[in-house]
């Protein structure tokens, strides 16, 4: 009864399309969950999104939840993430997509899941890591470590998208380190960003993780720019 009360001076709406939701609904109505443009990448393997980092980096696998297309419903989704300060939105598309990386996860004996790292001034800014809370979504689904404090981000860069590839690549060059390797010997991880397009940020994180002993990384991504 409450709730329903409170829905009507605070009516929960569907992030993409803005109709009312249901009760047994959350952040997507429906509709819109069946509209988004999934990639089951996670089912193929040599995907669109592993073969992006061949001949740069060895990952076991990489699959990420959605495509982003510009000016589509994923760039919305990803707008509420990053600057409308929705972080339950970021927690639940973990949990939802966690659902569908259950087997993948266990064939792969994937152990814990690390977010990309944001810079401490731009966590201070933001108050908060979209990623980061898209990791504790899938550990949460997945029942995985959540290991994303045994990396940080050494210094702040400069927004990567209007960089050509090579300039991303320098950008994001040597910025992250592993503050407890040991934890991560002999562990295969699950490494998470919110989106993939040249990934730059993905392989210089990646290489510092491949330099400790016995660790093996795979990538996912709510979204994944494919050109």
């Amino acid at each position: 009864m409450w709730q329903g009360i409170a829905n009507l001076f605070y009516p929960r709406l569907c992030v993409l399309c803005n109709s009312s939701l249901l009760m047994s609904e959350q952040h997507i109505c429906t509709t819109c969950q069946l509209d988004l443009p999934l990639t089951n990448f996670h089912a193929q393997i040599e995907n669109p999104l592993e073969k992006i980092f061949w001949g740069r980096t060895k990952l076991e696998r990489a699959f990420s939840f959605v495509y982003f297309k510009k000016g589509g419903s994923v760039q919305k989704m990803l707008h509420q993430l990053k600057y409308k300060g929705n972080t339950e939105l970021a927690e639940y598309l973990g949990l939802l997509y966690g659902t569908s990386l259950q087997q993948t996860i266990t064939d792969e004996n994937i152990k814990g899941i690390i977010a990309i790292p944001l810079h401490k001034s731009k966590f201070k800014k933001r108050g908060y890591n979209q990623s980061e809370l898209f990791a504790l979504g899938l550990s949460r689904a997945l029942q995985k470590d959540n290991l994303s404090s045994y990396v940080v981000r050494n210094k702040a860069t400069e927004t990567q998208t209007k960089k050509a590839r090579y300039d991303r690549w320098q950008n994001v060059e040597s910025i992250f380190s592993v503050l407890n390797p040991d934890g991560l010997k002999n562990k295969h991880v699950l490494l998470v960003d919110d989106v993939i397009t040249t990934g730059s940020t993905i392989e210089a994180c990646a290489n510092e993780l491949l330099q400790i002993e016995g660790c093996k990384v795979s990538v996912a991504s709510i979204a994944v720019a494919i050109r």
